[in-house]
């Protein structure tokens, strides 16, 4: 074992060294065998660098179009590969291991799919798009998640609030719900929805007071439909979030709906996100779609019939 004194006389020995021999770049590769270069490769488009001082949103479009994988056989089809699907793609790994901003992209994706679920819908957002809100018969969270039977109903005060504040026998009845992501709803109500109405007003249908419901699955559309009697009523309402996105809404469209009725009369217009269906796009096609279903005074399978 070393004494006190030849740890210090080594200490120093080293320390002297150090100062005659600056790393460069505030840093030093330790000596022994160097890893593969990874080859230059042509910047990705829309993969732009952040500021100086900021830091990079792993989980942006942008910085999960850059390929991790190590010199890929044909990067350039890789990249294209990349652009056209959000399955995660060209990866690459350390070992047997993911690579850690793989692994850190996963947990944030994680993360932002956790948040979608359990935090509500900002009460600004409904204001600020004209929508009163009423619940289910789920109290909370956690009976929403673990009760789907529930989030089917209204509640008795909702009932009351709903045929106070609601127009009577509408063409088309507008519901927004939650569902399984709050973050889907704010990401698209706010195009949606105007188009939805200009478009259905445009054809001379009358729409009826669009609301918000708490805590809401999809059949809760039915039982509103019974309330106030409308021809067609269409729910807005957020999708379980994955991996790929949080932010993904649908619509789920039924013509003379009734409670218990088979989820087959339901038409529904799903991935509306930004990297599937445009909220506007997507708007427009759903107030097409009404025309259709009140024409043919049909919805689901029996409207393709």
């Amino acid at each position: 074992m070393l004494d006190a004194k030849t740890i210090d006389a080594i200490a120093e020995e080293i320390i002297r060294q150090m100062g005659q021999n600056p790393p460069a770049g505030g840093g030093q590769k330790p000596s022994g065998p160097k890893d593969a270069p990874v080859p230059a490769r042509p910047p990705v488009t829309g993969a732009a660098k952040p500021d100086a001082g900021e830091m990079a949103d792993i989980t942006s479009a942008a910085q999960k179009a850059v390929p991790t994988l190590r010199d890929p056989e044909d990067y350039d089809a890789l990249v294209r590969m990349k652009g056209r699907t959000s399955a995660r793609i060209g990866v690459g790994r350390c070992g047997p291991r993911l690579l850690t901003k793989t692994l850190l992209t996963l947990r944030a994706d994680h993360a932002l799919a956790r948040d979608a679920v359990f935090t509500d819908v900002d009460p600004a957002f409904l204001e600020q798009n004209g929508l009163f809100s009423v619940q289910s018969r789920c109290e909370d969270k956690n009976t929403h998640i673990t009760r789907p039977d529930l989030g089917r109903q209204l509640s008795d005060e909702a009932v009351g609030i709903i045929r106070e504040k609601c127009q009577k026998n509408p063409d088309v009845q507008i519901i927004v719900s939650d569902g399984l992501s709050s973050k889907a709803i704010e990401a698209n109500v706010a195009n949606a929805l105007p188009a939805i109405i200009e478009g259905l007003q445009s054809r001379g249908l009358t729409v009826g007071t669009p609301f918000f419901l708490r805590f809401g699955r999809v059949a809760a559309e039915d039982a509103v439909a019974e309330l106030l009697g409308a021809k067609v009523v269409c729910i807005l309402i957020g999708e379980r979030p994955g991996l790929g996105t949080a932010e993904s809404m649908s619509a789920y469209l039924c013509y003379d709906a009734k409670v218990g009725q088979p989820e087959a009369r339901r038409t529904v217009v799903s991935n509306i996100h930004r990297g599937g269906i445009s909220s506007v796009e997507a708007g427009a096609y759903i107030a097409e779609l009404i025309q259709k279903i009140l024409t043919a005074k049909a919805s689901g399978v029996e409207l393709k019939q």
